[in-house]
């Protein structure tokens, strides 16, 4: 008789950048490998002006460095962040982006919304995953909240208006999910070729937060799943069952007082018991 563990399609677990944020990128491959992911994330250009960022397109040797890091552990890139799509994006400007993600092998962009112009939004959209395609990355739009793209279906008027380019995608966020007028109707609705993976976290749910405390939760004090209330149950049992998740938890009191890898090693514990319950293994040390 086959259990219900061996017959559990398999899934695979990223190092959100964010999660170890003060790593660079061979760093993060080395602790993804230690703490038992096969993938990470690496973060190329910074989510606000000012933040943290590790630019390889500028450093040779960093880069260098990572790609052997990578062909010693095995472990892969996922995602590459982050694009955001502005009122003066020019698609042209991102080609050494693109060009260190096919060298990383990674499989997709991460991009936010922050133009208000709905159609200028979509043509833009349409202009990053046409210049995006040749180097094999998909363009991964996540609904946040704060910005243009507040919930899911803001995240599907973009891809639809953009014309539904091959490489389109739309990124479910469990606290962005949690913390958005966004259903479970709307999740499961979504078309399976959108979905390219997931990030899991947990947080208090609701809508009522003001933008200071939905962007401060979101960089820097997420919870571990079933620490909060936002209903990863459901939103997970929406998705397809092998959807790559990216463990994107920032916590900056826990992670330093834990250090990276151990607190690398409890993301992905949590996040494996969760969606995977009592048939989750930890990795070994």
């Amino acid at each position: 008789m086959t259990s219900a563990t061996s017959t559990r399609p398999a899934r695979a677990y990223s190092l959100a950048q964010l999660t170890v944020l003060s790593l660079g990128p061979p760093e993060i491959v080395a602790v993804a490998a230690q703490a038992g992911y096969s993938h990470a994330g690496i973060r190329l250009l910074p989510a606000a002006p000012g933040g943290t960022a590790y630019p390889l397109m500028n450093d040779a040797a960093q880069l260098r460095e990572t790609l052997a890091v990578l062909r010693d552990t095995g472990v892969q890139v996922f995602d590459l962040e982050i694009i955001r799509l502005g009122e003066r994006f020019e698609a042209g400007d991102y080609r050494a982006f693109f060009e260190v993600g096919q060298q990383l092998g990674a499989k997709a962009v991460l991009v936010g919304c922050d133009d208000p112009d709905p159609a200028r939004l979509a043509q833009s959209y349409a202009a990053l995953c046409e210049a995006a395609r040749p180097y094999g990355l998909t363009a991964d739009v996540e609904f946040m909240p704060w910005t243009a793209v507040r919930n899911a279906a803001d995240a599907v008027a973009v891809v639809e208006a953009a014309g539904r380019p091959a490489n389109a995608g739309i990124l479910v966020d469990g606290i962005h999910f949690g913390r958005s007028h966004t259903t479970l109707d709307e999740i499961r609705a979504l078309p399976r070729e959108w979905l390219h993976y997931a990030q899991m976290c947990d947080a208090v749910a609701g809508t009522d937060f003001s933008d200071a405390e939905l962007i401060h939760t979101a960089r820097c004090e997420r919870l571990l799943p079933g620490e909060g209330t936002v209903d990863l149950k459901g939103l997970f049992e929406a998705l397809p069952a092998d959807l790559p998740v990216s463990v994107e938890i920032p916590h900056d009191v826990r992670a330093p007082q834990l250090g990276a890898l151990e607190w690398a090693r409890q993301t992905l514990a949590a996040t494996r018991q969760r969606l995977e319950g009592d048939g989750a293994r930890c990795p070994a040390p």
